[in-house]
């Protein structure tokens, strides 16, 4: 008995001896942390009273565009194909006056000197962001201020608002893409609208050329999309990002979903802008209908050269904000959502 526990007592003292290396776990091994869950939130802009609504809109899959079938459909809404969405947030309703006085009347820098309150360092990279020139004359056209959506601003102005927006909160902001808007305005469905076929329903969720008495209304008054979102078709028609390009679709292939689809702007006309608006028809809500920009929206801005700030015949145009769940890199930011410096052309 003796011997065999002096035996295992050497067999232990062999093995403690021994070195038994313990390979890493490698990254791709680590258990991955979950997705955050997208919620709703609040935007409360700093220095002023000012807040509105992000809402979340899940990754997925969806075929853009309209089917050959679809009453009203235009050419430019085919060929049909699929795209895959990354998750995002975006904004409950369109931008209103109240937000975007707050960024091109610098109200946020204003209300800071009036307080005696310092500026942190958020304010002061806001307050280096380019703001619109002074317009030449009331851009509401007396339609409404107060909870009613902004509207006659550039492609470029609206960018330079996410851009302050980014600045002022920390969070990333822009435009969406033109794939980004329809995935959100459809909400899941294939349909001409995100409540179905029948443009009888439009009293329900839109505020168009039957039932606008001639002006645009204050957000959020209609139904809202099955995700959740207001005026999505109708009230103003919304800026994308993207060039607007006739045959854009044609370029996909059908089988395989492209990813972050975008016509990266290179001209100053055509831009895209979508939704329909308070005096357009019911075929120009439709969830698949496209629009775009033409110099006859400045053609009674009386500046010489015209401003690049405002489209003072575009009382029909006004924009959303949307906030990816995955912050691009700076390089990414700058080629899709900024112009490092205005191209001459946007001065024309």
């Amino acid at each position: 008995m003796k011997r065999n526990i002096q035996g295992v007592a050497l067999l232990l003292a062999a093995l403690l001896a021994t070195s038994i290396t313990v390979p890493p776990v490698s990254a791709e091994d680590k258990p991955q942390a979950a997705q955050p869950e997208l919620k709703k939130y609040t935007v409360e802009i700093p220095n002023t009273d000012i807040s509105f609504e992000m809402l979340p809109i899940p990754a997925g899959v969806f075929t853009m565009g309209s089917p050959e079938t679809e009453v009203d459909r235009q050419d430019d809404e085919g060929p049909q194909f699929q795209v895959k969405i990354e998750p995002f947030w975006m904004g409950k309703c369109e931008v209103t006056w109240d937000e975007y006085d707050t960024y091109r009347y610098k109200l946020d820098k204003q209300r800071r000197e009036v307080l005696g309150v310092s500026a942190t360092e958020m304010d002061l990279k806001a307050d280096a962001v380019t703001r619109p020139t002074k317009e030449y004359t009331d851009m509401t056209f007396g339609m409404g201020h107060d909870g009613f959506p902004a509207i006659c601003m550039t492609q470029l102005a609206a960018k330079s608002y996410c851009e302050w927006l980014t600045e002022v909160t920390g969070d990333y902001y822009r435009l969406p893409t033109e794939a980004e808007w329809e995935y959100a305005c459809r909400a899941g469905t294939t349909t001409a609208y995100s409540f179905g076929d029948d443009p009888a329903q439009l009293d329900e969720y839109a505020w168009y050329f039957d039932n606008a008495n001639e002006t645009y209304q204050k957000v959020g008054q209609k139904k809202p999309n099955p995700w959740g979102l207001y005026d999505m078709h109708g009230n103003v028609a919304e800026w994308c990002l993207d060039q607007y390009v006739p045959d854009f679709y044609s370029r996909f292939d059908a089988k395989t979903p492209a990813v972050f689809p975008i016509a990266v702007p290179k001209s100053l006309y055509p831009r895209v802008v979508r939704g329909g608006s308070w005096d357009d028809d019911p075929d120009l809500l439709r969830s698949a209908s496209r629009q775009k920009s033409d110099p006859s929206w400045k053609i009674r801005d009386p500046q010489l050269p015209k401003s690049m700030w405002y489209h003072t015949d575009a009382l029909h145009v006004g924009f959303r904000v949307v906030r990816p769940l995955k912050r691009p890199d700076a390089e990414t930011i700058k080629k899709y959502t900024l112009y490092p410096d205005p191209p001459p052309e946007l001065a024309k």
